[in-house]
């Protein structure tokens, strides 16, 4: 969801804060904006832009025609095919929806402006709205000078472990909106993104509801995905800045979203970094999709069925790597998702945790099996089990149709390796 991302930073920055827009000149597409942005940028950040960025109006069409192939080229079909069967088997959207099309339609409804890290140019959106263009500019200034220190591309197409992208894209969004914010509030002491702060700013959000209905009727785990890189990555941000000064948060990305969320988790001696979990070869059916869920997706998946953020947040935490396959075989679509724990007391809670969540997903009893718990419904059947990996636990959840419900994978052959 790169792209789409990138596209809602102005229309969610504008529920925190006002803008001021002044307009062009003759020497330049918001030349004065520009010129008032930089020394503020770079004493924030510490850094020195290398040269000058470019900024370059476009015809909202032009822009659209531009985020639409940005988004094509960022998310291949297959991915988004497979990412759209995993949530909807997971029961975190509707089967009815069309991914691709509703995040296009969300691109659409929030282009502003987006900087562009492959032809080095910041577009905005020629008559675009007063209040959002300069906090647009501001914030992508940030992304500009970023991507002259680290390869903001490269990053971003890096597709093979979401929960690691979704951490980079956190430092990445994070630190834009918290230095756009620490300038426009007048000092870094003024975002107030603490206890509390984070909801108030949802709130904000939600109150501008009526600029943004495309988004409003968002599932939940879109919008909480599409908001994480701003709210939770400058929360980060800000508590990398007080450990670390004017150190740079790109330097040393974190590599989950453990991390992002956790403080101990990245800033520890040693950090805890995330555990490496392969899957065997599919038996019986085919693999279609694989990837990483992190602790902020498997969050996601707990608050989605039990409707509580402090039990679905305790649910995830512990959580030290996994991995998910979606498979086609006899009878449809399924998926298999094995994921670690520090300890065997976490690993417990997110158990009962799930089979809370599928119990309410399915409608289904539960029933013991060995090592765990099943849930049978419409000729499905859904498994939660756990098996001892040396002093940690591995805790494998697999939804399959019935026709499959021997299972497709071996656990025993679940590698976990450490980083």
């Amino acid at each position: 969801m790169t792209a789409s991302r990138a596209a809602l930073a102005a229309a969610l920055l504008a529920s925190l804060a006002t803008g001021c827009r002044r307009g062009g000149d003759e020497n330049g597409a918001y030349s004065r904006e520009v010129a008032d942005a930089i020394p503020r940028i770079e004493a924030a950040t510490g850094l020195k832009f290398k040269r000058p960025p470019k900024v370059e109006v476009r015809s909202r069409e032009q822009v659209r025609e531009f985020l639409t192939r940005k988004f094509n080229e960022d998310t291949p079909a297959q991915e988004l095919a497979g990412e759209e069967a995993a949530y909807k088997t997971l029961g975190l959207i509707p089967d009815s929806m069309n991914l691709r099309n509703f995040l296009l339609k969300v691109l659409d409804e929030q282009i502003v402006g987006y900087y562009d890290p492959a032809t080095k140019v910041l577009y905005i959106v020629q008559g675009a709205d007063e209040q959002t263009v300069g906090i647009t500019v501001t914030h992508e200034l940030v992304h500009a000078l970023q991507d002259q220190y680290v390869n903001l591309d490269s990053i971003q197409k890096a597709s093979d472990d979401n929960d690691r992208l979704t951490a980079a894209q956190a430092v990445i969004e994070g630190q834009a909106q918290f230095e756009q914010l620490s300038i426009m509030l007048g000092g870094s002491d003024n975002v107030a993104l603490r206890v509390g702060g984070r909801d108030k700013i949802r709130e904000m959000i939600r109150e501008n509801q009526s600029a943004m209905p495309v988004f409003a009727t968002a599932p939940m785990v879109i919008q909480e995905s599409l908001l994480f890189p701003y709210l939770s990555g400058a929360d980060f941000v800000q508590r990398f800045a007080e450990r670390r000064g004017k150190a740079s948060p790109l330097a040393a990305m974190p590599r989950s979203t453990e991390q992002v969320l956790h403080t101990a988790a990245y800033f520890g001696t040693p950090p805890d970094e995330p555990s490496v979990v392969t899957l065997p070869a599919p038996r019986g059916a085919t693999k279609t999709y694989e990837n990483t869920m992190g602790e902020f997706g498997t969050r996601l998946f707990l608050y989605q069925h039990i409707r509580d953020e402090q039990d679905a947040a305790r649910g995830a935490t512990g959580w030290d790597g996994d991995r998910f396959m979606m498979v086609q075989g006899p009878g449809g679509r399924g998926i298999v998702w094995a994921s670690l724990w520090d300890t065997a007391l976490e690993a417990a809670e997110f158990s009962d945790m799930a089979a809370r969540a599928t119990a309410k997903r399915t409608g289904a009893g539960e029933a013991t099996v060995p090592g765990g718990v099943r849930f049978a419904s419409k000729g499905r059947t859904t498994r939660i089990v756990a098996r001892p990996v040396g002093d940690r636990t591995l805790i494998v959840y697999s939804d399959l149709p019935d026709a499959m419900s021997g299972g497709v994978i071996d656990a025993a052959a679940i590698k976990v390796t450490t980083r």
